[in-house]
């Protein structure tokens, strides 16, 4: 894994750490949400395979210590830092949430315990990898959730920010609820189940929507979809009625969906294609599946694309990376930031949740309900084999429907109870006694 995959200041610190005789300093770092992302009631975990792969395979090229060299900013680190980093793997301890798992704000989702250097480095992957499939997971949840048990589509590769992005968005998107996706590269490696049709350039291509849906018939038999809007979306019904079997159903990509999924039932069912289904799509959204459901669409399946695959309406978490505590020679000290807004809360911790609501302790404290944070990799080993995607499918579901019903729904809700334990609150209190006690000094 590539070590200048990081913001500059993790390298910078990486050597001022080295310089200062700090690298043996044994370090923990929790990732957490100061706050949910606009419209949400909690967020669904995911991201941690990317996680682990990153840790267990950090390292850096002599190209790459060799490109370091030549910055300025490393003009007075000693060739000694140069070949620790030659030599650089990750040691320390990797805890995490699994897969799946609702979350809220202020909540350590991830853990890392490592000498300074080795935990400081991963800082800007981790925020990375969790941030974006985190989002895309919870998008998939809220969609799922206004469907009604109708299935819903991730149709979003095209409008990820990247080809990969649409590839990890299609796993954390089939993790949130989502029954396949539209990219052959996420079923191939994750065994999503894959669906589409064809694009309106395919019946473009012909010189009429007949040839068209005969040949695609001919190609696809029994899984056939019949794109039925290029031109007129009841035409389109029509054509495909008349064609009749083998079919599975139709798309219909534009319009008024509501009125027009009622006219194309209608068309299919007096052909007697009652089993013929229709997908809907275009510019789809939680709220927009909502209302076509509230309305009684006689639509079987939704694709969603844009809106999913970014998370437009929420694309960014306020998610951080916080030194917590620090080992110091067996001197355990801990650590907060106190900025306005922007306070840290130190020392590492566990969660535990019960029927009722969250608690937030100290590590090493007994609590009532299920410990949130376990052990992935320990002295840079892993573990155990990671859950695959359909336990962390599994997992969400399950973790989802012990949730109360209005924290499941689109507006937000009272919030779930989250408290800090009361060995958690002292030890609050007196780092930040101990804090404001410190006077600054060169």
């Amino acid at each position: 894994m590539n070590g200048l995959l990081t913001d500059l200041y993790e390298l910078t610190m990486a050597a001022g750490y080295f310089e200062a005789g700090k690298a043996s300093q044994r370090a923990t770092f929790e990732f957490s949400v100061r706050r949910l992302p606009a419209n949400r009631n909690f967020i669904l975990a995911a991201g941690l395979p990317e996680v682990v792969d990153y840790l267990l395979n950090l390292s850096f090229t002599r190209d790459e210590i060799n490109y370091l060299r030549g910055l300025p900013q490393f003009v007075n680190a000693s060739p000694e830092f140069f070949e620790y980093l030659a030599n650089f793997r990750f040691t320390g301890d990797l805890f995490s949430v699994p897969e799946g798992t609702p979350l809220f704000a202020g909540e350590p989702l991830l853990v890392i315990r490592a000498p300074i250097i080795e935990a400081q480095i991963p800082e800007t992957y981790v925020l990375s990898a969790i941030t974006f499939p985190t989002l895309v997971a919870t998008k998939a949840v809220r969609c799922v959730e206004a469907s009604g048990g109708r299935e819903v589509v991730e149709f979003g590769t095209r409008r990820a920010h990247t080809p990969e992005a649409g590839v990890i968005g299609a796993r954390a998107a089939y993790m949130g609820g989502c029954s396949g996706t539209s990219n052959a590269l996420a079923g191939f490696r994750y065994g999503i189940p894959v669906m589409g049709t064809v694009a309106h350039s395919w019946v473009m291509s012909f010189a009429g929507e007949a040839k068209a849906f005969r040949l695609l018939q001919r190609l696809m038999g029994a899984h056939t979809i019949q794109l039925i809007d290029t031109y007129s979306t009841v035409e389109g019904a029509r054509l495909a009625a008349q064609l009749g079997n083998p079919i599975w159903g139709v798309r219909i990509d534009s319009g008024d969906l509501l009125p027009l999924s009622r006219e194309v039932r209608g068309i299919l069912d007096g052909a007697g294609l009652q089993h013929a289904k229709i997908v809907a799509s275009g510019d789809l959204d939680e709220h927009k599946i909502r209302d076509l459901v509230a309305g009684g669409a006689p639509i079987d399946s939704f694709g969603v694309g844009t809106q999913l695959a970014t998370s437009a309406d929420a694309p960014a978490m306020s998610a951080i990376y916080k030194l917590v505590e620090l080992d110091v020679n067996g001197i355990q000290r801990f650590t907060s930031k106190l900025s306005e807004d922007k306070v840290s809360i130190p020392g590492a911790k566990q969660v535990f949740r019960d029927v009722a609501r969250d608690v937030v302790a100290r590590s090493g404290e007994c609590g009532r309900g299920e410990a949130l944070l376990r052990p992935v990799i320990l002295a840079g080993r892993l573990v155990e084999p990671l859950p695959t995607l359909e336990q962390a499918r599994r997992r969400a579901a399950e973790s989802l429907g012990k949730l109360p019903a209005a924290l499941r729904q689109l507006e937000t809700a009272e919030p779930w109870p989250v408290i800090y334990s009361r060995e958690l609150r002292e030890l609050i209190e007196q780092t930040r006694r101990n804090l404001a006690t410190c006077a600054p000094s060169l």
